[in-house]
């Protein structure tokens, strides 16, 4: 009988999750790489490559991938010879190990659970409670997959019931434009195919798991229907040239994955779960002998690239910044930022909103007029860092909140991830104002360009409060200009149709 120290699970997983913070697997780098590589799309593969040179950079600097460090996932598998010296609970073991990894020193992760759901919303501060799924299984060891799952591509997860003669396909390619781009492709798609409702979720998620592997299965050729779903899918999906970061392009997915169960006869559940560019998982084993060691991968893993500014790559004063500058901004063009600009995103704005209702000025220090405003939630400093990682979360969620923005608060322009719903482009259109959009997944790189950073109001609010950052050539890409226009909504289609042309449709998958 082998016998698990409350010790080791807590160390392993603490060591899981610190490792899993700022190192991409190998197969998810190479699969980047080749989706840079065969990118046609300049602003897709521009994305791409901030999403690589990110991710060698947190690998170097052992810093968070994604500002967005994710709500903690674990899968444990326990052999029915397993004995646990503890005095506690399971969940109460792991929820240790995520304290242990959130709150280290050296590598502060940030935390974003808030309890409970609904009402005070008040932060944990140290990212627990994790979600946790055991299995009993044969054996006596126990095997563990920990994950740490960013709420940008969480909020885009769908779920529906078909009839059982239904197209699984058909209803993956009506759902996925749905999704927008606030999950950050290219990543990966969990399918999870049949069960019971909460059971085809549980599938997705653990689909997601698995190595990527499609490029192998292309070449050998399907062996199952599961596998061959998993072709057509791959292939159809990027066929909608939605692109990195929604910029339209010839790679939306780098994988598919797909996890079965059987179901009742009445009934077809299927799940999609995406995995981001921030995607993050490790499996370690416990045998009794200790702590797990996961071997970090060599930097050799990583390819050298650098980022190339395009021809019509502006550099822009914040400071100075006028309506009539910004009218001349196309979208899809990239603009290096130089300057202050001020921080806030869901719960800061709703603060905001409580303060324009009441007829209370802001607090003292903030003034939005004629600034931008970035949706940021920041992971801490360390060292000499002026802020930790500061990726943009999704936009769209702060949509409600335009109008007050623009007419009461008088910002100039907004920098988030993702697209805007069709009223918030009217409204940025009629207030000649603008929506730019940074790189999802680059949140070191886009770091780097904030020289300093500090807290102007609701500091209560942790890494949601109101922050002045000052800004030295961030890049960012024009998402919608001051007349309307979308590159969401242009480029996707545009690359849709080109992708048609260029690739014919034989027996269902595109040749």
């Amino acid at each position: 009988m082998t016998v698990i120290k409350e010790e080791d699970l807590i160390t392993s997983l603490a060591d899981a999750l610190q490792y899993i913070s700022f190192y991409h697997s190998p197969d998810f780098v190479h699969a980047m790489y080749q989706a840079y590589l065969k990118e046609e799309s300049e602003a897709a593969r521009h994305a791409i490559s901030q999403i690589l040179i990110n991710s060698r950079m947190c690998a170097e600097g052992q810093r968070p991938i994604c500002q967005d460090t994710g709500i903690v996932v674990v899968f444990m598998k326990i052999g029915m010879d397993v004995r646990w010296k503890s005095s506690r609970g399971l969940n109460e073991l792991v929820n240790q190990g995520v304290r242990q990894a959130y709150l280290d020193p050296d590598n502060p992760l940030r935390p974003s659970i808030v309890s409970p759901p609904v009402g005070q919303r008040k932060n944990t501060r140290d990212n627990s409670p994790a979600v946790l799924h055991v299995e009993m299984t044969e054996g006596s060891q126990v095997d563990v997959v920990v994950s740490a799952k960013g709420g940008g591509s969480e909020n885009k997860s769908k779920f529906a019931i078909l009839n059982p003669s239904d197209s699984v396909v058909d209803w993956v390619l009506e759902t996925v434009p749905t999704m927008g781009a606030g999950w950050c492709p290219p990543g990966v798609l969990g399918v999870g195919l049949g069960g019971s409702a909460e059971k085809a979720m549980v599938l997705a998620k653990e689909a997601l798991m698995d190595p990527i592997d499609i490029q192998a299965l292309i070449e050998r050729g399907p062996g199952n229907p599961s596998e061959e779903l998993r072709l057509e899918l791959y292939e159809k999906v990027n066929r909608l040239g939605i692109g990195a970061q929604g910029l339209g392009g010839v790679t939306t997915v780098l994988d598919v994955k797909i996890r079965e169960y059987p179901t009742h006869a009445a009934s077809l559940p299927v799940a999609i779960i995406p995995n981001c560019a921030a995607t993050r998982h490790a499996h370690f084993t416990l045998d009794g002998t200790g702590p797990a060691k996961l071997v970090p991968p060599k930097l050799s893993s990583w390819p050298d690239i650098t980022l190339q500014e395009s021809d019509d790559t502006l550099a822009v004063n914040l400071d100075t910044l006028t309506r009539a500058e910004m009218e001349k901004w196309k979208p899809g063009q990239t603009l290096l930022l130089s300057g202050k600009l001020l921080t806030g995103r869901d719960a800061a704005h709703k603060r905001i909103a409580e303060h324009f209702a009441e007829n209370r000025p802001l607090p003292d220090g903030v003034d939005f007029n004629h600034r931008f405003i970035y949706y940021v939630g920041p992971v801490d400093a360390v060292g000499r860092e002026a802020v930790g990682p500061a990726g943009p979360t999704t936009a769209t969620r702060m949509d409600k909140f335009t109008s007050m923005m623009l007419k009461d608060a008088g910002v100039l322009g907004m920098i988030g991830k993702a697209e805007r719903g069709h009223e918030t482009i009217d409204l940025l259109k009629k207030h000649k104002s603008v929506y730019l959009i940074a790189v999802g997944g680059a949140a070191y790189l886009v770091s780097k360009a904030i020289k300093s950073a500090r807290v102007l109001a609701f500091e209560d609010l942790g890494m949601e409060a109101i922050h002045e950052f000052v800004v030295d050539e961030m890049p960012v890409t024009v998402a919608v200009d001051s007349r309307g226009d979308s590159v969401h909504h242009t480029a996707p289609k545009r690359w849709k149709e080109k992708i048609a042309v260029a690739a014919p449709v034989m027996g269902g998958i595109s040749v």
